[in-house]
């Protein structure tokens, strides 16, 4: 018999339906449990992980015998439907942790088992839905019957508890909505998210590769991406240079003591590789570039007439990142950080953040992001620095934030070790986030490095440092741009930026002409002479999403014009070589 108790009078009640975000959780998990039922079903030997919600969906961890394809989600599919058929409730049961660890040691659950032994409380739930029981705090729909809308979609490999030295578990991916129509819409969102995904667009492009024989994680540049990053550096480098920060390059390791000093070895010591040993002394290949600027700042005695000091820097660090979450460009373990720290008096914090804040936004804007979500990260559990220095710092992000009038949310715990930051996270074409952009204070580093200025008392004062990334890494921005535009870059960014296409042998010689003309002027061009039909070559220009397409036939070489077409399929009218230049100039200044 199941224990209802009546409500005091005073208890305020809301409703939570599938259209709160805490509604569409509680749906999607029990989702998850109806297929490990199904899973169950089917392959009786198997044992269960955890089986969570996600943001977009939600899956299960599951160890068992047989190797799933893609085809067994089919099957299973069709067992889950079964189940949501029979319409079974779920009900909730309270068992001593005791008698639940027996319980599922009996049914030869070890993952539910480790689960329950690092439970500290007495008792423990578990929800019994058709029959099949599984360990969860819960809660669940009333009923299976509920779940309409479901499709599974992948599996993957898991480590238990992500580490490698644990058995690699399956891990089945799915996703759950209220109606058919929202999950229609959802799987149609998918295939498009499909078509961008830039390792494949990469590779269509010769843009970038990761080769295993070099290592997991590290990219090579080819041509076609290293010239797109060459125009991505020389404007990031300029634009720096406008706003008065002074460009800087430092060492790939240094010695294991700074590492210390900085307190990087006691708290981020799992993203760093072991150190080596040269002559007799440890070094630690960098996973920042901060000690690196603090080292410069500290060559030379500075005055408070010289703050604030803008550093900046295009850094390759190197951080360790488990197998399982490399991905792409999006995840690697080399990559360049678009860094800056600032040195600055308390009086100046405000300014500065407010500086970096617009210089930000126009940043992400010249790429292409004009929508994103503002986070204020604070203290973490794990900290350093007094609590008022924490304090000073986190309402000097938040009166900057109020002051430009940026809607932001708080991410409570979220703030890096040595103090509070902002966060700033992109939404690109398919309105998908992205964490690229942070603006961090820090009172930590200066302290522990003893970084001083002269004030105008003639007295050391200590200053803050602010660390901060527009892009965040040129590796993951890179992917998020490949993404953003399905690799059909602005003119300005496109590897190729204009294709000369000749008809004939006797169009050649002027469309060489051409070529070496546009060549000359700046513009990024190739030339296509092959003797193959004209259509082919718009096709492969096209795929290759080449901005523009510059075809000369007989005609246009007598009279020295080229027809013009962009990889839109759209024809412009016919043009001089000068008014070619011209508009292809135009829109590579513009940026857009």
């Amino acid at each position: 018999m199941r224990d209802y108790k009546e409500l005091p009078s005073s208890v305020t009640v809301d409703a939570i339906t599938l259209s709160d975000k805490q509604g569409l959780d509680i749906f999607r998990h029990s989702t998850s449990h109806v297929l490990a039922h199904a899973v169950k079903e089917i392959y009786p030997d198997a044992k269960f992980a955890i089986g969570p919600s996600t943001e977009d969906g939600f899956y299960y961890d599951i160890d068992m015998s047989h190797s799933l394809t893609p085809e067994d989600l089919k099957n299973i599919e069709d067992k889950m439907k079964e189940i949501i058929n029979a319409d079974a409730p779920f009900i909730k049961n309270v068992m001593s942790r005791q008698e639940a660890i027996e319980y599922f040691t009996e049914k030869g659950e070890i993952y539910k088992v480790e689960i329950l032994k690092e439970i500290k409380d007495e008792t423990v739930t578990v929800y019994e839905e058709g029959g099949f029981v599984d360990l969860c705090t819960g809660p669940h729909i009333p009923r299976v019957r509920m779940i309409k809308a479901f499709k599974l979609l992948s599996i993957a490999g898991a480590y238990w508890r992500g580490d490698e030295k644990n058995k690699m578990l399956q891990r089945i991916y799915g996703t759950a909505f209220a109606t058919k129509e929202e999950l229609r819409d959802y799987l149609v969102f998918l295939e498009e998210v499909k078509k961008r995904d830039h390792r494949k667009i990469a590779k269509d492009l010769d843009l970038y590769s990761i080769n295993e024989d070099v290592g997991s994680g590290l990219v090579l540049w080819h041509p076609n991406g290293a010239i797109i990053r060459k125009t991505i550096e020389d404007f990031w480098r300029n634009e720096h240079l406008k706003a008065d920060y002074k460009i800087l390059f430092t060492p790939h390791m240094a010695r294991l003591d700074l590492w210390k000093t900085s307190g990087h070895l006691d708290f981020y010591k799992d993203n760093m590789y072991s150190p080596m040993e040269i002559d007799e002394i440890s070094y630690e290949i960098k996973p920042m570039n901060c000690p690196f600027h603090i080292s410069i700042y500290k060559s030379s005695l500075k005055s408070y007439r010289q703050l604030p000091i803008r550093y900046a820097e295009l850094g390759t660090v190197y951080r360790y990142e488990r197998s399982g979450v490399l991905h792409g460009l999006m995840r690697v373990r080399g990559f360049t950080q678009d860094d800056a720290h600032i040195f600055c008096t308390h009086e100046q914090v405000e300014e500065e953040i407010l500086r970096i804040l617009d210089f930000t936004l126009y940043i992400l804007k010249t790429f292409g992001f004009d929508k994103y979500d503002v986070y204020l990260s604070t203290r973490p559990e794990k900290y350093v620095g007094t609590l008022e220095n924490w304090e000073i710092a986190t309402d000097a992000l938040k009166k900057a934030l109020l002051s430009k009038g940026l809607k932001y949310q708080i991410d409570e715990g979220e703030g890096v070790f040595y103090g509070p930051k902002i966060d700033i996270k992109i939404k690109d074409s398919l309105g998908r986030s992205w964490q690229c952009s942070t603006i961090q204070v820090d009172f930590n580093l200066p302290e522990r490095f003893d970084v001083t200025y002269r004030g105008a008392d003639g007295k050391e004062h200590r200053p803050i440092m602010i660390h901060r990334a527009l892009m965040g890494s040129l590796e993951r921005f890179f992917g998020v741009l490949i993404e953003h535009y399905a690799g059909a870059f602005p003119l300005w960014l496109s590897p190729v930026q204009a294709i000369v296409l000749s008809i004939s042998e006797k169009s050649e010689p002027f469309a060489r002409k051409v070529y070496e003309n546009l060549k000359a002027h700046g513009i990024r061009i190739e030339l296509n002479t092959e003797n193959e039909k004209i259509g082919f070559k718009i096709r492969e220009a096209t795929i290759r999403k080449i901005p523009y397409l510059l075809i000369i036939g007989e005609k246009e070489a007598a009279n020295e014009t080229i027809t013009v077409r962009k990889r839109s399929g759209e024809n412009l009218p016919t043009m001089q070589q000068d008014e070619v230049i011209e508009m292809l100039k135009k829109e590579i200044d513009s940026k857009k």
